[in-house]
């Protein structure tokens, strides 16, 4: 049996697997969520009504079904653009437009890119428009959705086509061990991407402007440097333009760093419940999650570049996935892009161990949370965010551990009570 048909047989085993599993897990889902539609869970009568309850387990089946069939149609694309022969046609048509070099490998990216994003379209308007419209969550308009779409490409080409080029110059450039250029590289432009993103990139989407309740400015202050933690700045962003979802993050890196709200959380929780909230970020970076996952996404980023190291000069790699050999020369934009198709297959099957590792995280924060404002401020935020982003109160716990970062909510609030705190 040649390399080629093996690697064939792999590729198809696992994206058979994959689909497999996914589907398995998502029909668990929906199920166990409309089975337990009708109640409210014992621990959250008196504080949960029913038709938030039923709204949640709605809300969640219309979104798992819905994701079936992007699952579904994902694997169709995904076996279209390899074993099918749709990636080796693209190819050969750029090849035959443009000679081979540079230019050519940069529009097959490009035009990859532009192809994945017209599949996928129908997937997102249907969930902008109707999915999130029928639950009442969606506040973007056509005009607004078009605009973000038009400035989302313009930066992407901006910012993509650019480090693309590079990577390419690095793998026809500097001999073997490109990808170890390569990858560091790929590092310092996502760090890069970390400073530059609160103060660059996301005014181009987003309103941001100083939060301007000074008795909240006053305890958020005061809260931070209690924990040790300095921001550049405090600001509310204008989630509510796009949708009714709520939340909370930190964003920047190093002295770039800020706290942004949802101005659609503000109007939501009070002031006790957004410092347990803004709390549980901190804790967050108080048990240096941050730092680990970086340091996590360096190892993993290394680990794929050297693969795709090797991968990139086997001929079984290239012939295995639909693509004949090139007679004009190496074309390493069809090693990346093969890489980024294949490679989501083998991974999907340890991301239950990442999802692990987040939710302890999670904990962890909770756990900082409590001992710094109390259990029942943080207690009763959780509640109205899982309540007004309709987070199902009952997943399946299988589910769950595949799939879900943060735990749901009968877990969170079970460690709170263990912990105690007023």
């Amino acid at each position: 049996m040649s390399a080629s048909y093996l690697w064939t047989l792999v590729f198809a085993a696992a994206l058979l697997a994959g689909l497999g599993v996914k589907f398995w897990l998502s029909s668990r889902q929906i199920r166990h969520v409309a089975r337990h539609r009708d109640e409210v869970p014992a621990d959250f009568v008196g504080t949960v009504p029913l038709a938030a309850h039923q709204k949640a387990a709605d809300y969640t089946v219309t979104k798992s079904r819905l994701g079936l069939l992007e699952t579904a149609f994902g694997a169709a694309v995904l076996l279209g653009w390899t074993l099918l022969g749709g990636l080796d046609a693209l190819n050969q048509a750029l090849l035959e437009a443009l000679g081979p070099g540079m230019t050519q490998q940069l529009a097959l990216l490009a035009s990859f890119a532009v192809i994945g994003g017209l599949l996928d379209l129908p997937f997102t308007l249907y969930n902008t428009f109707v999915v999130e419209e029928r639950f009442g969550f969606n506040k973007t308009t056509w005009r607004l959705w078009l605009t973000d779409a038009m400035k989302g490409l313009l930066l992407g080409a901006l910012i993509g086509l650019p480090i693309a080029w590079f990577i390419l110059w690095l793998m026809g450039a500097a001999g073997s061990l490109w990808w170890l250029y390569g990858w560091a590289a790929w590092m310092a432009f996502n760090l890069l991407l970390l400073v530059l993103y609160p103060t660059v990139i996301a005014p181009l989407f987003n309103k941001f402007k100083p939060l301007e309740d000074e008795t909240l400015k006053a305890r958020v202050t005061a809260l931070m440097q209690r924990c040790g933690f300095a921001a550049k700045g405090l600001f509310v962003m204008d989630g509510s333009r796009r949708s009714a979802h709520a939340n909370a993050y930190f964003t920047g890196f190093g002295a770039a760093k800020r706290v942004v709200f949802f101005d659609t959380l503000l109007a939501r929780l009070s002031p006790g419940e957004v410092d347990a909230v803004l709390a549980h970020e901190l804790g967050h970076f108080r048990h240096k999650h941050i730092i680990k996952r970086i340091v996590g996404l360096f190892a993993f980023s290394l680990a794929g570049f050297a693969l795709l190291g090797y991968l990139s000069r086997q001929p079984w790699f290239f012939t295995g996935l639909g693509v004949t050999p090139n007679m004009m020369g190496p074309n390493d934009a069809l090693a990346l892009l093969l890489f980024m198709l294949a490679a989501p297959l083998f991974s999907f099957f340890v991301s239950p161990l990442m999802a692990q590792l987040s939710r302890r995280h999670e904990f962890q924060a909770d756990a900082f949370a409590v001992a710094q404002t109390g259990r029942d401020d943080l207690r009763s935020a959780l509640l109205k965010l899982y309540e007004d982003n309709a987070s199902t109160l009952t997943p399946d716990p299988l589910f769950v551990k595949f799939y879900y970062s943060h735990p749901p909510a009968s877990e969170r609030l079970a460690r709170m009570a263990a912990i105690g705190g007023a």
